[in-house]
């Protein structure tokens, strides 16, 4: 596998720092050409910060962070507290990174970087809400042509986890999606249909912490929020470490092209990803949706990452 150049769009969030470090342990495959920090599971302010720690603690802080949009396009900012309450923020304790993010605007971060490289170069892995892509493709569209792929942690096709049809980082800012969705770029959709079988119980959290290392001994509280849900019997997934390992290992992942359209208009289906999957509405398949993964698999790739130190 040749060597890939990603942009990491984030909104770090627990899982979303278990993705930084599972691309950061692959540079032989993956090279993380800088972090954009995006409003989501918590303010823009607070990502960055926690994107910079998880940095420290891989020894990769020359990774440049940059912070970009503060609330979605329309709307008010909903963050995670709303389904984890303060638990959000377990394991955040980290140590601190003495690196500040840098002055750019993520947007416009992005689409120097993307023009800067070949066209086919550049994938952008999107594990938050969608506000950062939509900010650069609206201002600059032509990068969608000179992008590799948009892959992402996005949507639901099976039920929702902030109403009966939206997945989060889509409800936090639907009209960002929509536009992502609607350009010319490739993307791959690692939804909640896929990663709510990641399940963190504890046999996997034990696979996770096994090895005794530097790294690990800050990933176990990290986890607390999901040791939590463990031991309560209602063990929850890990999403966004799905889109960095499609990146690293595809052939563990099932998926078909679909069409998905966005629904922005407020009520019960706000923020609902609209998949046809029986392609009943003739509208051309605009994505790649991931339909099933080995979660083993899965969990071994990662495992074997954070055993790296």
């Amino acid at each position: 596998m040749s060597r890939q150049s990603i942009i990491i769009d984030t909104d770090p969030g627990q899982d979303d720092a278990l993705a930084i470090l599972l691309a950061l342990a692959h540079g032989d495959a993956l090279e993380v050409l800088g972090i954009t920090a995006v409003c989501g599971n918590i303010s823009v302010k607070s990502t960055a910060a926690n994107a910079l720690k998880v940095l420290a603690l891989a020894g990769r802080e020359d990774v440049p962070v940059f912070m970009g949009a503060a609330a979605p396009l329309v709307g008010e900012l909903v963050t995670a507290d709303v389904l984890h309450g303060e638990a959000i923020t377990a394991g955040w304790d980290l140590p601190p990174s003495a690196v500040e993010p840098r002055s750019e605007f993520a947007a416009d971060w992005i689409i120097e970087t993307v023009l800067a490289n070949p066209p086919g170069k550049v994938t952008i892995c999107a594990l938050g809400p969608l506000t950062n892509i939509a900010l650069a493709l609206a201002k600059h569209p032509e990068i969608a042509g000179r992008l590799k792929a948009i892959v992402m942690m996005a949507g639901a096709s099976q039920g929702g986890n902030m109403n009966a049809v939206a997945e989060f980082n889509v409800f936090v800012d639907p009209h960002a999606a929509a536009r992502v969705f609607a350009a010319p770029v490739r993307k791959v959709v690692a939804s909640l249909d896929v990663t709510k079988t990641f399940l963190v119980t504890a046999r996997e959290l034990e696979r996770l912490t096994a090895t005794n290392n530097r790294i690990n001994a800050e990933v176990k509280g990290l986890l607390r929020l999901y040791e939590a849900y463990a031991r309560a019997g209602a063990p929850r997934p890990l999403h966004d470490p799905a889109v960095i390992a499609w990146l690293l290992a595809p052939e563990i992942f099932a998926g078909r092209d679909v069409n998905v359209e966005i629904g922005t208009a407020p009520g019960l289906a706000y923020g609902q990803t609209i998949v046809d999957v029986n392609a009943v509405t003739g509208r051309p398949a605009n994505a790649h949706w991931l339909t099933g993964a080995d979660k083993n698999a899965f969990y071994g790739l990662l495992a074997a990452a954070l055993a790296r130190g």
